[in-house]
């Protein structure tokens, strides 16, 4: 198994022809071409599979839009079409820009290059080895191969400040894959000259810098070393072409591109929702019994059960969400979990358990509507492809992995196809687990509760703010950059933009936490608000959707009231920015009492509020200013 070849996405025999039907269709569908992109395709494939998206009128349909531009030193266009259906596969149209050969410093520093105009959301840098660091002599003394090094590392910051300093863009950059033949042998770094030894080294130094200058890593050499070298890099089309990725390993290479920049976008998968019996244990439960199921107890298969239940328990440790979806007796589904010795997972890691004779489509419908998280937002996991293929068929926007046969390789296969790929891990992702718990054992007070008043009031609620920290930097920018729904402009915001808007004594700036009875349910909201003459105007207000119908939003304007009255403003300005996802806060500000302003044919809409008299909200929320 290699991720070259994309082996987690289903094989259909008729691709070919369905992709020249497609070609062919005058009235081509927006979900047609994403359906293709969710099969396995090589080079040829995926090129075909490109020619038609190139016919899809960009100005059509609610369709999210990126740019991507490449500054590499070897020719990358024969990687594009990878790039572009990679995009497709996750829902999202995707431009691509390559400018001259190695003429990206250039580009860069003349404002009025094709690469200015062209205006990208996304630059990745891509850089082979010899244009970085030469060849080097490998008798180089210590000192001679750690300047030649520091030399290749200020060139490659060089472009990432020229970036920052020109575009608001995601910056992603590929690690240097180590194609050059070892010299010593096993203990090559043992020779500081040694060109294989220089470029681990500077992977390194990349790794630590990237963090440092709010750079993402594209991990080639990572891998590269996981499929073989020989499986991305051709020598002989290197020598012909200056092509140091082959083009056999370009869809898996867009691929890898494309899950960086959706991650960026919090359009990577929340929650997996596995299968049970013969996915996570072999056997049946409800026939083989508690001590016939295979389960550790030193049998390889066992053991291959266990090593998977660990590593999706690694899983919900980093913040993913888990859920069960399983054709069995709610009780008698849950036994393992109780009972076997052997069994790694637990009830309490399982944020949404549902186990009955219903069809899993529904099912997995269930689960999202619990967990109040996008149908697409789930990975489904099960060992049976009849119901693989149901779920697919029913829920196409739920990715589905076509299991190895071999329980051995389930964690290597969910690695691979990268679903939960994410840019930075905080404090809040790695409790998410137990905030969705606690958020159904809210679901079960509000049922027990005979008012919605009784129910708000023993929630025991606290909405904690504060302006925007270095400590919660992190968080705001993945909120700022995920959220989807519950957001009314869905403006992005890097790093570093943050981190401005953090020194504007100008700007108001909230980032607000919800804690109950239950729990600390973690940032929770995020209101940015500039000062324009005696207004101040929302840019930004997104909250979790998990925390709706707790009058949140209504404690929250009291907050933003109160600031700006400090800022000394007159009134408020409301933007709402239509999208397709975000239609349930279209009513948001009207709801709190602002009026209709402003109207525009996209639907974009500005509402206003005066702050001088305005009577706060009565809610069952405490409110505190956290230090």
């Amino acid at each position: 198994m290699r991720l070259a070849d994309l082996y987690w996405l289903p094989a259909t025999g008729d691709i070919a022809e369905r992709i020249r039907q497609l070609r062919a269709d005058r009235t081509l569908r927006w979900s047609d071409l994403v359906a293709l992109a969710n099969c396995r395709l090589d080079f040829v494939q995926t090129n075909q599979l490109d020619k038609a998206l190139q016919r899809w009128p960009v100005e059509a349909g609610p369709i999210s839009r990126l740019k991507l531009a490449l500054l590499s030193s070897s020719t990358v266009n024969h990687l594009l079409p990878g790039c572009r259906v990679a995009a497709l596969r996750r829902n999202f149209y995707l431009q691509t820009f390559v400018g001259d050969y190695a003429m990206y410093l250039a580009d860069l520093q003349d404002e009025g290059s094709a690469l200015h105009q062209y205006g990208p959301d996304v630059l990745l840098c891509a850089f082979h080895a010899q244009h970085l660091i030469g060849n080097p002599d490998p008798a180089l003394s210590p000192r001679e191969a750690d300047a030649l090094l520091e030399q290749a590392v200020d060139r490659i910051v060089q472009v990432w400040r020229l970036i920052r300093q020109r575009f608001h863009a995601q910056v992603i950059q590929q690690t240097v894959l180590p194609v050059r033949s070892l010299i010593v042998g096993s203990n090559e770094h043992r020779l500081r000259g040694s060109c294989t030894t220089l470029i681990e080294r500077l992977n390194l130094r990349l790794r630590d810098l990237a963090d440092e200058h709010g750079v993402d890593i594209l991990a080639l050499d990572r891998v590269a070393s996981d499929d073989g070298l020989r499986t991305w890099h051709d020598p002989v089309l290197w020598h012909r072409a200056k092509q140091e990725i082959s083009p056999a390993a370009a869809p898996a290479y867009g691929d890898l591109v494309a899950r960086l920049i959706a991650a960026q976008r919090g359009r990577s998968a929340k929650c997996l929702v596995l299968d049970l019996d013969n996915t996570i244990w072999g056997g049946v439960i409800g026939d083989d019994g508690l001590e016939g199921i295979k389960l550790g107890q030193g049998s390889a298969l066992g053991e291959a059960y266990v090593d998977f239940q660990q590593y999706v328990s690694q899983l919900a440790r980093r913040g993913v969400i888990l859920a069960v979806c399983s054709k069995n007796d709610s009780e008698t589904a849950r036994l393992p979990f109780e009972r076997h010795p052997e069994m790694v997972l637990k009830c309490e890691q399982i944020a949404c358990f549902v186990a009955n004779w219903s069809d899993k489509a529904q099912n997995v419908r269930h689960i999202a509507a619990q967990l109040n998280i996008g149908i697409d937002s789930l990975v489904f996991v099960d060992d049976n492809p009849f119901e693989r293929n149901i779920v697919r068929r029913e829920l196409p926007s739920v990715a589905v992995p076509e299991l190895p046969e071999d329980p051995a390789h389930y964690a290597r296969c969910l690695a691979d196809a990268g679903y939960f790929e994410a840019l930075h891990i905080t404090a809040d992702d790695l409790e998410r687990g137990a905030q969705y718990r606690a958020n159904l054992a809210r679901e079960q007070l509000r049922a027990s509760e005979t008012d919605v008043r009784g129910y708000l009031s023993n929630l025991d609620m606290e909405l904690r703010w504060q302006p925007f920290d270095r400590v919660g930097l992190l968080r705001i920018v993945q909120l700022i950059n995920k959220t989807n729904q519950f957001n009314l402009t869905t403006r992005r915001y890097t790093e570093s933009e943050v981190a401005s808007l953090m020194a504007d004594e100008h700007a108001l700036t909230l980032q607000l936490r919800l804690a109950d009875r239950f729990g600390d349910n973690g940032i929770i909201g995020i209101v940015i608000g500039k000062v324009e003459g005696d207004s101040i105007r929302l840019d930004t207000w997104l909250m979790s959707c998990r925390v709706l119908g707790r009058q949140v939003e209504e404690e929250t304007l009291n907050v933003v009231v109160g600031e700006a009255q400090r800022l000394g403003a007159c009134r408020l300005i409301g933007e709402y920015r239509p999208t397709d996802k975000n239609r349930m806060v279209s009513e948001h500000y009207r709801k709190l009492g602002f009026e209709l302003a402003e109207e525009t044919q996209d639907g974009t809409s500005l509402w206003t509020m005066p702050v001088r008299d305005f009577s706060p909200h009565e809610t069952f929320i405490r409110q505190i200013r956290s230090a």
